[in-house]
């Protein structure tokens, strides 16, 4: 007699199938970053993402509602992935000017390693001031204790995060190009806290500090893997 197939307990298969939509999803997600770094996250088509996840459309359809909710997903989970792996490096800085500081080198510095995620932010006009953004609420905290202590220049706040900002998506756009000076991010950090208020020689010494790399092991989605068809 054929022995029947073994029943898997309840929570195994639970877990199982968490463990495939969760892979599943990353695969979308994974598939828009790499699609919207090539042609602009606004270009995308639902049938841009299926083609390249290779997926069905009812498929696509059981975890986003749309492609503008697959790039909020995209942008969301990049920037929740940053702090999660920024907050090693940051940890136990006091000073709100070099904790800006390094958030501009770290982030810039995704265009040397991960040049796929740092053209997706590029092209998506990321961070924005103008837009709910969780990277930014740490830029926010840092610029109003920086600006309370006398570390920066008393100044309107959206115009503190426009500098901030600016300098971010500026260096990753410029360090894409293989030709830009490799410490174009140090340059950046140190331009945007002069123009905080930092007397030039204390921004250049700040910005130049040695800085430890992000550790992209912890991340799902910054791995090489997850930005290629399965």
């Amino acid at each position: 007699m054929k022995k029947s197939a073994p029943i898997l307990p309840l929570d195994h298969r639970s877990r199982v199938a968490a463990e495939r939509r969760e892979k599943m999803r990353l695969r979308l997600l994974g598939t828009a970053m790499r699609i919207g770094a090539e042609k602009g996250p606004v270009a995308i088509s639902i049938d841009d993402v299926i083609l390249g996840a290779e997926v069905s459309r009812g498929s696509f359809y059981k975890y986003f509602p749309s492609v503008d909710a697959l790039i909020r997903e995209v942008a969301t989970q990049v920037a929740n992935e940053l702090i999660q792996m920024a907050e090693p490096v940051v940890l136990g800085i006091n000073d709100p000017a070099e904790r800006l500081s390094c958030g501009i080198r770290l982030v810039s510095r995704i265009a040397l390693t991960q040049p796929v995620v740092a053209a997706f932010l590029v092209q998506l006009g990321w961070p924005n001031v103008h837009k709910p953004d969780i990277l930014l609420d740490f830029a926010r905290r840092d610029l109003l204790v920086g600006i309370k202590l006398g570390r920066f220049t008393h100044m309107p706040l959206k115009l503190a995060l426009n500098i901030v900002s600016g300098a971010v998506l500026g260096a990753a756009h410029c360090l894409l190009d293989p030709s830009t000076e490799r410490n174009f991010a140090e340059l950046s950090a140190e331009a945007a806290l002069r123009a905080l208020g930092l007397p030039a020689n204390e921004a250049k010494e700040i910005s130049t500090r040695p800085l430890l790399d992000l550790d992209l092991s912890t991340s799902a989605l910054f791995r090489g893997d997850m930005l290629q068809i399965q």
